[in-house]
């Protein structure tokens, strides 16, 4: 089905699926080597890291850089170099042969080589009406939404960087910010834990789960929480919760066409090939330790030298 191309249907050395950082530095290295290259993002370049209000981590800038600048100067960057940005959703992938077909919501593109870095999305905590109350105190980005909330009492669930980082950026502007973490410590890098015990409006309660939200005229007003250890139940009037308890991979349209793990995530080695020729997997998408803006970057850039080789062999 892949090799449905024909004369006049345009077909890219390079299709990149997704313009986070992963994606935006294997376009813009593809494009630097002289492929023809598409861009394919479904909503604005940058992916996760253009929520992200400073970055502290990332080599180069300082606290006054946000992640949304950085992706803007990425993207024109490569597009600097040629690439070709598609706004559009990828549906379904047809990746077998030597010509891999992509179905967008509007229509078909073809290309030789493709990079998958369509990155992951929050994970959700499953509990009863999440979807229901979402924009109505339920959020899953604080530098989104934590403005309207604004002098409130919120809490942030999860105990990783992120949930850190949440609370941190929360208590400048929340009266108080509880964080509710499952174990009894936080998985948070240390300079995180430091920022957190230092500050008088953050208050962390362990060894706790959210198990249902309290509504009032269609709006959070309020959490119920268990004890892990003691068992006990009760439940505390709070204007809005933030979810940070990781991510789920973006790969639904894939459907079995390259390897995932047991999580989703996509199998591949540190130079991004995957279990299909011609295919290779950067950033959050795939199976790894550490997902930073960092290692995204270097997927990135491993990607497309690796397209690149392999295009380069099939012409031989």
């Amino acid at each position: 089905m892949a090799d449905e191309s024909n004369g006049a249907t345009k077909v890219y050395d390079v299709a990149v699926i997704g313009a986070g950082p992963a994606g935006l530095t294997a376009a813009m290295y593809a494009a630097r080597a002289g492929l023809s290259t598409a861009l394919i993002e479904n909503i604005s370049p940058g992916g996760q890291m253009a929520l992200t209000e400073h970055l502290e981590n990332y080599p180069g800038f300082n606290q006054s850089t946000s992640g949304y600048e950085l992706s803007q100067i990425m993207h024109g960057q490569a597009q600097h170099f040629g690439v070709e940005t598609i706004y559009d959703e990828v549906t379904s992938a047809y990746l077998s042969g030597s010509m891999k077909r992509l179905d967008l919501v509007s229509g078909k593109i073809f290309a030789k080589g493709i990079i998958i870095a369509s990155g992951a999305r929050p994970a959700k905590l499953g509990v009863a009406g999440e979807d229901k109350l979402l924009g109505s105190g339920v959020s899953y980005c604080a530098t989104c939404d934590g403005n309207f909330f604004k002098g409130k009492d919120v809490c942030v669930v999860g105990g990783g960087d992120t949930a850190a980082a949440d609370a941190i950026y929360l208590s400048r502007i929340c009266k108080r910010v509880y964080i509710f973490v499952r174990r009894s410590e936080m998985r948070a890098a240390a300079i995180y834990k430091t920022k957190l015990a230092e500050l008088a409006n953050v208050e962390i309660v362990w060894n706790t789960i959210v198990e249902g939200f309290i509504e009032n005229d269609g709006a959070i007003s309020g959490v119920r929480i268990r004890d892990r250890m003691r068992g006990e139940v009760c439940e505390m009037a709070l204007s809005a919760v933030f979810i940070a308890i990781g991510t789920v991979p973006n790969t639904e349209f894939l459907e079995g066409e390259v390897e995932l793990d047991q999580s989703g995530y996509i199998v591949a080695n540190e130079m991004g090939n995957t279990s299909i020729a011609g295919v290779f997997a950067a950033g959050d998408v795939r199976t790894k330790e550490l997902r930073q803006v960092s290692t995204a970057v270097a997927d990135g850039a491993n990607c497309a030298d690796s397209c690149a080789r392999y295009l380069l062999q099939q012409q031989s």
